[in-house]
């Protein structure tokens, strides 16, 4: 019989703290790849749009150390004898192992320690296990948040397991549905995207799974060419299996860092595999909703082994991810009509192949034997038969409540309900219960139900008290508009203008804030305007004076010593340094950003003894050159010691 029970594990970790404080409405978010003429129309059209301006509203995850304690992480586990499948829905609903219950086999990349390090779209994110990405390019915005879980009946009458969140990014709802059928050796997964609002919007998804890397792993998918990218900026069409002399579906035979989307069209049901020298290993196949197939490897340089090393510190061993998406590359989006739900099933187990026939030189006979491994992991009624029974299940009520995710869900369900739009039924399959609005939307929630209540909360607020979080579009605009003026409605309106690119606007607000109460994130905020339009130094001057109300800020101390740098100011980047708070001053990449500014001052001996002291920078961020660049120019012509190469690519 198929069990569903929470549990926990035990692990080390390092703590996430709590959010940045900062808004980011004017970074842009990063996409360092040139798509050539020569790739194919439907992708350079779909790259062509739908990037977003930032991850506002969002705030940053960005307040975690490189040290670890034990910590204890609730767990929700599906069992049926022949799989055990470990969930953790605090943490993003990560399937966090798949193990075989007979051999004690692991399928995936189970972490030893729970490390983050800077690789998603709001900083923070963690190695292992099977993650779900929705938005835009990159590891999705609740990589490191709770989701709403629940426990109800599914398909077969067997336990589900139901985890759902709001995305405020495209403002969509999505679930993940995971079951195990009695007597299967796959666990099947239903995924369903919901936009309930009027507007079609561009969507994103990526289902990646980590598995265990080795010499003798070989990635197999349907597919004969794909479009590689080597870090260099580049995407070319390559054929598969061989590259450049070596057959690329062993990842240990490259030495940089690359992705290889695959091309699987006219695949029915899109597949990919890692399959050992046991011809065991994680299978991944889907209905065609999720064509996209990706092998993403670190590769065997000194910089792709030191991020294995960051990211598992304690093993269990190397890692490469086997990745299923809605669209051929993940610099692509695909625009989702108004009032429509997309949806789809995926089934992951082991492949169980005979490895001499999967490893097998001759790549159609190799992934022939494959597809019929893959077949074998279905029901006898095939994967479309699986997508019919789940929708069945699709929008009934949960029957218990595991855990709670965020309260933005709740306080979209009242904005929707007071302004007459289209939302989520309260009592559907992915409810947002009122008892999840918290802190963090305290004062939004009494500005739509409670209007006197919420003017009072304005005109209290503290400005030497960050807010606690922000909102985005035009219907909080109007609505704060037609509050009484004061310095946080000013200051919120700042930042919603600046969110959309309006910085005439934002800068208006920005200065009303201020003259009605000077706050620091008023001034940031004009910091950020300033810097957009090239005035570093006007900028590094607001942003000083941002510091001298709020010096314990981070992220304030390190915006005005890159301005000061950028102003050709360094030495007024090294005196910014020099009067922050001890704790803030010994930050790793507040001690970055000292070296080059030693160096640019012309002052070696300073720029040498920073990075004599072992920089640590725990959120230094996925392809960043910045301690390789600071070596390379205090030491020209010396090698990168290994702690500061982070290069995905080598010359």
């Amino acid at each position: 019989m198929t069990s569903l029970y929470r549990g926990q594990i035990t692990l080390p970790v390092a703590p996430l703290g709590p959010d940045d404080p900062l808004p980011v409405p004017h970074r842009l978010l990063e996409n360092p790849f040139e798509l050539g003429a020569d790739l194919p129309e439907q992708i350079r059209h779909g790259a062509s749009f739908g990037r977003p301006r930032s991850m506002h509203p969002y705030l940053l995850q960005n307040n975690y150390p490189r040290t670890r304690e034990p910590i204890t992480l609730p767990t929700v586990v599906l069992d049926n004898g022949h799989l055990r499948a470990t969930f953790t829905p605090t943490l993003g609903g990560r399937l966090w192992s798949l193990a075989d219950i007979a051999s004690g086999r692991e399928l995936l990349h189970a972490n030893a320690v729970l490390q983050p390090a800077n690789l998603a779209l709001r900083n923070a994110w963690f190695a292992g296990g099977v993650e779900w990405n929705i938005g835009t390019k990159g590891h999705a915005a609740h990589t490191m948040s709770p989701l709403h879980a629940a426990r109800l009946t599914g398909p077969g009458g067997v336990p589900m397991l139901r985890m759902w969140e709001m995305d405020r990014l495209r403002e969509v709802v999505f679930q993940v549905d995971a079951w195990l059928p009695a007597g299967s050796h796959a666990l099947h997964v239903y995924v369903r995207i919901q936009n309930p609002g009027e507007h079609e919007v561009p969507m994103y998804w990526w289902s990646n799974a980590a598995v265990p890397e080795a010499p003798d792993v070989r990635v197999l998918v349907p597919a004969t060419t794909a479009y590689a990218t080597g870090y260099d900026g580049t995407i070319a069409e390559v054929p598969v299996p061989v590259h450049n002399g070596a057959d690329r579906t062993f990842s240990t035979r490259s030495t940089d860092a690359a992705d290889y989307f695959y091309d699987t069209t006219g695949t029915t049901h899109p597949w990919i595999a890692a399959v050992d020298s046991s011809g065991h290993g994680l299978a991944q196949v889907s209905t065609a909703r999720l064509p996209g197939r990706k092998l993403f490897l670190w590769g065997t340089g000194p910089g792709g082994q030191h991020w294995q090393r960051w990211l598992s510190p304690d093993g269990p061993g190397p890692y490469l991810e086997i990745q299923a998406g809605i669209t051929a590359t993940q610099f692509e989006h695909v625009m989702m009509p108004g009032r429509t739900n997309w949806d789809w099933v995926e089934t992951y187990g082991d492949i169980a192949a005979d490895a001499t026939r999967a490893h097998d030189e001759d790549w159609d006979a190799a992934t022939t034997h494959v597809a019929g491994r893959v077949d074998a992991l279905l029901p006898d009624a095939g994967l479309g038969a699986v997508l019919t029974e789940a929708r069945r299940s699709a929008d009934r009520a949960p029957e218990e409540v595991l855990h709670r995710g965020s309260g933005w869900g709740a306080l979209e369900s009242l904005v929707r309900s007071r302004s007459g739009q289209q939302w989520i039924a309260d009592d559907g399959g992915t409810p947002f219960a009122p008892e999840s609005l918290g802190e963090e939307q305290l004062l939004w929630e009494a500005l739509v139900g409670e209007p006197r209540r919420g003017q009072e909360l304005l005109a209290a607020a503290d400005p030497a008290t960050p807010p606690a979080s922000y909102v985005v579009g035009q219907f909080w605009e109007d609505l704060l508009s037609s509050t009484a003026p004061g310095w946080l409605r000013d200051y919120h309106l700042g930042v919603l203008a600046h969110a959309r690119g309006d910085d005439q606007r934002a800068e208006e607000c920005y200065r009303a804030s201020l003259a009605d109460r000077r706050s620091a994130w008023a001034l940031r905020g004009l910091a950020q305007v300033a810097a957009g339009r090239g005035d570093h130094a006007g900028a590094t001057d607001l942003l000083s004076d941002a510091l001298a109300l709020a010096d314990d800020q981070p992220t304030m101390l390190l915006e005005a010593m890159s301005a000061a740098i950028q102003a050709g100011a360094p030495q007024r980047a090294l005196d910014l340094a020099g009067g922050a708070p001890r704790e803030v001053r010994s930050m790793g990449r507040v001690r970055l950003l000292e070296g080059f500014a030693a160096h640019a001052a012309g002052d070696r001996d300073r720029a040498e003894q920073v990075l004599a002291e072992d920089i640590v920078i725990p959120d230094v961020r996925e392809g960043e050159l910045a301690l390789s660049d600071l070596w390379a120019a205090v030491h020209p012509g010396r090698a990168v010691p290994e702690r500061y190469d982070f290069r995905m690519r080598h010359p």
